[in-house]
């Protein structure tokens, strides 16, 4: 990598909840960097998805959505962690949904507009809307909202029109040599992601309430001759909440242990033993000091 021209920057990846954000960086990346589900802020955490090509090294920061409601230490954080986001980074990916503007894009709109560096606007989930016509008209309201540097129409579950994302990416980032080795895809621990993993197919199974609630750490993630054992405790915040994750007779804590490590065999390609363990710990949503010891990150 000794091209002058080398570009290399962090772009992070901005929007409400549940607007593709995740989905869109994992489609860019080819593998499953952050966990996706239908519900809102499933992303929690501020996660560097590193992109390497021959020319270029794009950082992705996936951010939690931007919301109305941080009631809780835990949803300030995320806040935090998208507003720390924009203010690092070389370029802005805007993500909305096609056919969908509410006060929540709006208010994230407002934070961009103090942001320095230059915004892309993406139009997600485009193939939902017809007719097709209705696109430029999407188009032609978004170009209006602000002075975007583009305006883009994706489908980040499909992919269609992804590869433009990255084909136009690098020309709004400076030129440098790259921040990270070639062969590293993301900050994130191998731990991490186990957990991520288990708490995606807690939040797909249970009911809405409950997966905002809990959390997941690992105990132990070792290998023997036996293969990959992961030990994970499933933290919820009260004792009502804990019969309903472990589920009539164990059937939802089996379901969500299965689910988790037949995923984890396919991705790393080896035996795994997975154990999980679901205790109580009271309101560790609101409390700063359980939240780190959670392994949150304070802004």
């Amino acid at each position: 990598m000794t091209n002058e021209n080398y570009r290399c920057g962090f772009v992070a990846v901005v929007g409400r909840p549940n607007v593709g954000k995740s989905t869109l960086i994992n489609r860019i990346m080819g593998q499953k960097v952050s966990i996706v589900t239908a519900k809102p802020q499933t992303t929690r955490h501020r996660i560097l998805a590193v992109h390497t090509e021959p020319d270029r090294q794009i950082i992705f920061v996936d951010t939690p959505g931007l919301h109305r409601q941080a009631g809780k230490a835990m949803n300030k954080l995320m806040n935090k962690a998208a507003v720390n986001a924009l203010a690092d980074a070389d370029l802005v990916l805007f993500l909305t949904e096609a056919g969908r503007w509410t006060d929540e894009d709006a208010d994230v709109l407002q934070r961009i507009v103090s942001c320095k560096a230059p915004v892309i606007a993406i139009i997600n989930k485009v193939d939902k809307i017809h007719p097709k016509e209705r696109l430029l008209e999407e188009l032609a309201k978004m170009a209006a909202r602000h002075e975007f540097a583009e305006v883009l129409p994706v489908s980040a579950h499909k992919g269609s029109n992804v590869d433009v994302v990255t084909s136009l990416i690098p020309r709004y980032l400076p030129e440098s040599p790259p921040l990270f080795p070639a062969e590293m895809r993301t900050d994130r621990s191998p731990e991490f992601h186990a957990a991520e993993l288990i708490r995606e197919k807690l939040t797909v199974l249970l009911r809405q309430e409950v997966p905002y609630g809990l959390t997941v750490q690992i105990e132990r993630y070792e290998r023997d001759e036996g293969g990959l054992a992961i030990n994970a405790i499933i933290w919820v915040e009260r004792s009502s909440q804990k019969g309903i994750v472990v589920g009539k007779q164990g059937n939802i804590l089996k379901k969500v242990g299965k689910a988790a490590r037949l995923e984890l065999v396919e991705q790393l390609h080896e035996s795994v033993h997975l154990e999980l363990w679901v205790k109580v710990k009271e309101n560790w949503a609101d409390s700063e000091k359980d939240l780190l010891s959670l392994g949150y990150e304070s802004p």
